[in-house]
């Protein structure tokens, strides 16, 4: 028998049971949909992620922490977990520190992390937000989305960008129209009688405190949107200024909890600082200068890797829920198959009487689950998109109404299509080996006695 007689029996047979092999090919179709959607989910997150840092530039950039004990200020997590192993002596990170990272070949720019807590008042109302405090050069980087305005073009600007987001908590729902307008912010500096008895007393009885505010009227310069992740990593607060103007206001540092009670002197260290360099090619050279300088560095091309270790291991757990229904679709491949030799055990016995052999009815049973397997992989693929779209759909409508950018959480690339309807063949092949098994072994003298 040629092939194409092969299929046309196949279909034949399976036209013959159309409700059972309906209810079988709707298994497939269940199991291969709920297997591709779940894996389309995870390749559309990474894909996300991955645009998001390189249009954010992230591979680029390079997170320099101090180097001494106590890592207060060191971030939790996997970032601590890739740290490379550090000399011995460790360095502060001051402004003379900062010149030499400067002069490392490959090194674009270099700016501290510096955010501190405020009060913005804006059309009638108080939020109290951090600030982060940026040079020039990084606020006109890809760094950030502006949606209206621009970015300020001098370090003692008294200039300021505040997120969308922020002017809607402020009840301001047409942020464009805000560039221009005057924004207050009163920054926290601690009174210097503080520590006098009669103010002690005074705060103990709650009618005083340690803390006085003052007052710093900027002008909005430009109005900066959300990342579809809520940008990773480097920008942290709704509300930048000029990292020149910063160092002029008083005010209390929060990059971390240490700032609070360490020296004058000390005070002028930085916890933190970011790297840019002009090329991902640099980024190990650059990051063992820096920790040869006795600071500790962290990648985030290298926090990309470990999502991509997590995100295969999502994969795994996803393909092994979704292979629960393909299991199950496989009981129901081998229970029609077997029901289907028990009804037609006369027909195979006289095939076999007229000489086929056991091997032609081994290939008529693998082409109709071969069958099953094409039409199961092809609309369960359609179904797995069908319902991915409709969930795709909900989920933007939901974030939408939080102000984030649209988000296509699933992915379809050309190797998961076509790699859907090979499986499902595969699987119902694998799923018809006992029954051609069993057809192949029929005796014609006992199948033509049958009833």
């Amino acid at each position: 028998m040629r092939i194409a007689d092969y299929i046309e029996q196949s279909f034949t047979n399976l036209r013959k049971m159309k409700l059972r092999t309906f209810l079988t090919t709707f298994g497939v179709i269940i199991g291969i949909g709920a297997l591709v959607s779940m894996i389309a989910f995870g390749q559309g997150m990474q894909e996300n992620i991955t645009k998001e840092f390189k249009e954010l530039g992230l591979f680029n950039y390079i997170s320099v922490y101090s180097g001494g004990e106590g890592g207060m200020n060191h971030r939790p997590g996997p970032q601590r977990r890739n740290f490379r192993q550090q000399p011995e002596a460790s360095s502060k990170l001051d402004e003379n520190m900062l010149d030499k990272i400067r002069r490392i070949k490959g090194v674009e720019w270099v700016f501290p992390e510096v955010r501190f807590p405020a009060m913005i008042r804006f059309n009638n109302q108080e939020n109290f937000t951090y600030i982060q405090a940026l040079p020039a050069v990084a606020c006109q980087s890809e760094l950030i989305k502006l949606t209206a305005g621009t970015a300020f073009n001098s370090n003692d600007a008294n200039a300021l960008i505040i997120s969308e987001s922020m002017l809607e908590s402020m009840d301001f729902n047409e942020p464009k129209n805000a560039v221009g307008q005057q924004i207050e912010v009163a920054t926290l500096t601690i009174d210097s009688n503080s520590f006098d008895p009669a103010m002690i007393a005074s705060v103990i009885s709650g009618q005083g405190t340690f803390f006085e505010m003052e007052s710093h009227m900027f002008t909005i310069v430009g109005i900066s949107g959300q990342s579809d992740f809520g940008g990773p990593g480097i920008l942290q607060s709704d509300v930048l200024i000029p990292i020149g103007t910063s160092e002029k206001m008083k005010k209390l540092s929060a990059t971390s909890i240490r700032d609070f009670f360490e020296s004058e002197e000390n005070q002028k260290n930085y916890s933190t600082a970011r790297v840019k360099v002009s090329s991902v090619e640099y980024i190990e050279d650059v990051k063992q200068r820096i920790e040869q300088l006795g600071l500790r560095t962290f990648a985030f091309a290298d926090m990309l890797e470990g999502m991509k270790t997590g995100f295969i291991l999502m994969d795994v757990f996803l393909f092994g829920i979704g292979m629960i229904a393909i299991t199950v679709a496989c009981l129901g491949i081998i229970n029609t198959m077997v029901m289907s030799i028990l009804e037609r055990y006369r027909e195979i016995g006289i095939m076999k009487a007229v000489g086929a052999g056991e091997g032609d009815v081994k290939k008529i049973i693998f082409f109709e689950t071969a069958t099953i397997g094409f039409l199961g992989g092809v609309f369960g693929l359609a179904l797995g998109w069908l319902v991915s779209m409709i969930i795709n759909i909900v989920v933007n409508q939901i974030l939408a109404r939080r102000g984030v950018p649209y988000v296509d959480c699933f992915s379809f690339p050309w190797w998961l299509c076509l790699g859907a309807v090979l499986f499902s063949i595969l699987v119902s092949l694998s799923a018809g080996i006992y029954p051609a098994i069993r057809a192949a072994k029929v005796d014609p003298v006992v199948a033509l006695r049958h009833d």
